[in-house]
């Protein structure tokens, strides 16, 4: 038989700031399932907080050099929030019990009980404080094991839709195969391919192009590279991001904006694995892997022979469908505590969470822009907020959800105000952007913004 002691179970610790002597010892007895701090005045209660930690602290508001009023109490909670603001604070008062409480409330508190005490009243609330404490805690763990790099490519992602998708990408990152990526704008489908090319082992460099934003004339020298004189100021030759990714990855975004005669080239390259710059005659061999991406019907437009069937059937050997924010049940909430706490950090603003009105605008939103909407939405809340906490106004939540428009005026100007917001968070509050992707020229767009009161 071993003579080895049993292991000690650690017990939750509990802090107890009283300067009633017999109080304290009552208390003591109360909780023998805690380990149990106590403390008589403001600088005690400090140096037990800064050594041992606790999680929850009772505190009584009227300590020395203030036993009879609130002076001392009041300063020692902001001491104890501003020094560990995740510490759950229970405060106790039998001075002006209802301004005390509001304004401990206020000032961060988690709780508040009125004296004489009720032992299994405050127990159960110390209990409740705990818990409450345990969760957020492990919520934090994992948040920061998500961030940490849990999931492919630093996504953020809990749903199970979207684990399955990074999973899907791990297997084919290392097989030499093309992939094509299909999701909406804003769904990480760029963040998605970096992924890929991490996890691929290639050596070489990760080089992204959008094909929508690069003007048809240029796009082909984009991709290719020119020789000096190809063109009117061509004045060197020049690499091609394919050429560029050599050894790497090459990711197209919004293929389907590639015109007909570039797909003949683009088709050339991804079957003998040469290219030719504009301009030039002599086949560079180039070991590049194609990763594409467009949120088009890329089936609809193979029909319609906008998108040629050879080059598509090259460009998806492996196709990975991605889910919209919709539909990715918890997504929403996850990166936009993400979102804020790092435009808080960058912008140094005092909103640092959400107010449940908030937390429920983001869950019942149906997120249009997706991932890159949500961003802009939180980046601006963080700017606009006025307290500590986000709310579904600083969000531009409030007022778009369950309106009922009486008549076709109202409805008209109903649908131009989520249409203009949707826009703006997607073209991230360029006013260009946000015109071509309403189909509307920039004055016009002005004018509708003017007469919706509506800002970038």
């Amino acid at each position: 038989m071993s003579d080895a002691p049993a292991p000690t179970r650690l017990l939750p610790k509990l802090l107890v700031v009283e300067d009633d002597a017999g109080l304290q010892r009552q208390l003591r007895w109360a909780y023998d399932g805690y380990e149990i701090f106590t403390a008589s005045t403001r600088e005690e209660a400090i140096a037990v907080l800064r050594a041992e930690e606790p999680p929850v602290v009772t505190l009584d508001l009227g300590l020395p050099p203030d036993p009879d009023g609130t002076t001392e109490g009041f300063a020692t909670l902001e001491t104890i929030l501003s020094l560990r603001p995740d510490t759950k604070v229970i405060v106790a008062s039998g001075h002006g019990a209802h301004e005390s409480m509001l304004r401990a409330i206020s000032l961060g508190a988690w709780d508040f009980y009125q004296k004489p005490i009720d032992i299994d009243a405050l127990g159960l609330i110390v209990a409740r404080a705990f818990h409450v404490h345990a969760l957020e805690a492990e919520n934090r763990r994992l948040a920061e094991r998500v961030e940490a790099g849990a999931v492919l490519g630093g996504m953020l992602t809990g749903a199970p839709e979207m684990l399955k998708v990074t999973r899907t990408i791990e297997r084919v990152a290392s097989a030499d195969v093309s992939v094509m990526l299909l999701g909406a704008s804003g769904t990480g489908k760029e963040l998605l391919a970096r992924g890929l090319h991490d996890k691929s082992g290639r050596k070489g460099r990760f080089v992204a192009i959008n094909c929508a934003a690069i003007p048809e004339t240029l796009l082909e020298s984009e991709l290719f590279g020119h020789e000096k004189g190809a063109f009117t100021g061509a004045a060197r030759s020049t690499e091609g991001k394919i050429e560029l990714a050599q050894g790497g990855t090459l990711f197209l975004d919004e293929i389907g904006d590639v015109p007909l005669p570039l797909q003949v080239k683009l088709l050339r390259f991804l079957q003998e694995r040469v290219i030719e710059r504009v301009g030039g005659r002599q086949a560079i061999a180039v070991d590049t892997r194609i990763v594409c991406a467009t949120h088009q019907d890329i089936d609809a437009m193979v029909a319609d022979n906008r998108f040629r069937e050879d080059l598509y059937y090259r460009l998806a050997e492996i196709v990975v469908r991605i889910p919209s924010l919709a539909e990715r049940p918890g997504d929403a909430g996850l990166l936009a505590r993400h979102f804020l706490r790092k435009y808080a950090g960058q912008m140094n603003t005092a909103a640092r969470s959400f107010a449940p009105d908030a937390l429920a605008a983001i869950d019942a939103w149906g997120w249009p822009g997706n991932v890159r909407e949500l961003e802009n939405r939180v980046k601006r809340a963080a700017i606009m907020a006025e307290g500590k906490h986000v709310t579904a106004g600083d969000l531009d939540l409030d007022a778009q959800a369950g309106i009922e428009p009486v008549n076709l005026k109202a409805a008209r100007e109903l649908a131009d105000r989520k249409a203009i917001r949707h826009a703006l968070a997607r073209a991230e509050g360029n006013i260009s952007g946000t015109a071509r992707l309403l189909g509307i020229s920039r004055p016009t767009l002005y004018d509708l913004m003017k007469a919706y009161d509506l800002q970038p």
